[in-house]
């Protein structure tokens, strides 16, 4: 069966394509970028780097423009191109967000693909905990101000981590609300790391973004 893995180049994303590797031809990586086509949609992160990212994971990664209002309308055409390619289901790392089920069930319904949630209602801990052990590495790249200031930017989804996060009693354990995102650079389905230095951290529309450059060797 042949899919494509809707694509932040995060944790969750990571681990449900790791999950369903064995199964499935994941063929394209779909990843939504900005209508200036510098960042991803979600985690503000650069596009070249998600193109590093999934140069050195072996998948195409399919990275068309929108703005939030269009969204959804690109999010479909660009999927119905993928279908016109082989492709017959979509992978979505949401955990137990209702909304995004019903929008990712619907969107896959209305295109004529069958949509796979490996991840859902699964234990925050029991996934962070497998994606730390299966050697997965990644950083925080974005935070909520809401909820977790600029000093979380950078730090390692590492056991230490978990700790720190756990003893905050208004924040998702693994940001399923939005209190952090972040970009996943190594693991077992990267052929080699993915090499980055980090630049500013900046404050945007009540998010602090940090910023990530390609490494050039």
């Amino acid at each position: 069966m042949k899919a494509f893995c809707s694509w932040s180049g995060g944790k969750e994303s990571c681990l449900a394509l790791y999950r369903t590797q064995e199964n499935f031809e994941v063929a394209f990586l779909l990843n939504m970028i900005s209508e200036n086509g510098i960042y991803s949609r979600s985690h503000g992160i650069d596009v070249n780097l998600l193109k590093l990212q999934a140069e050195t994971i072996g998948i195409e990664i399919i990275q068309p423009k929108s703005s939030w209002e269009s969204y959804e309308a690109v999010f479909k055409k660009t999927v119905y191109y993928l279908k016109n390619k082989g492709v017959n289901t979509g992978i979505f790392g949401d955990i137990d967000l209702q909304e995004h089920r019903d929008w990712s069930e619907r969107v896959c319904k209305e295109t004529g693909i069958k949509p796979l949630l490996p991840l859902w209602k699964e234990k925050r801990e029991i996934l962070l905990n497998e994606f730390i052990s299966r050697g997965f590495k990644a950083i925080i790249v974005c935070t909520n101000a809401k909820f977790l200031d600029k000093k979380w930017l950078g730090r390692e989804i590492n056991k230490e981590f978990t700790k720190d996060i756990k003893n905050l009693s208004n924040v998702d354990l693994c940001g399923e609300n939005g209190e952090y995102h972040t970009f996943v650079y190594d693991g077992p389905i990267f052929k080699k790391p993915v090499k980055f230095i980090t630049g500013e951290k900046k404050l945007i529309n009540r998010n602090w973004f940090l910023e990530l450059k390609l490494k050039r060797s």
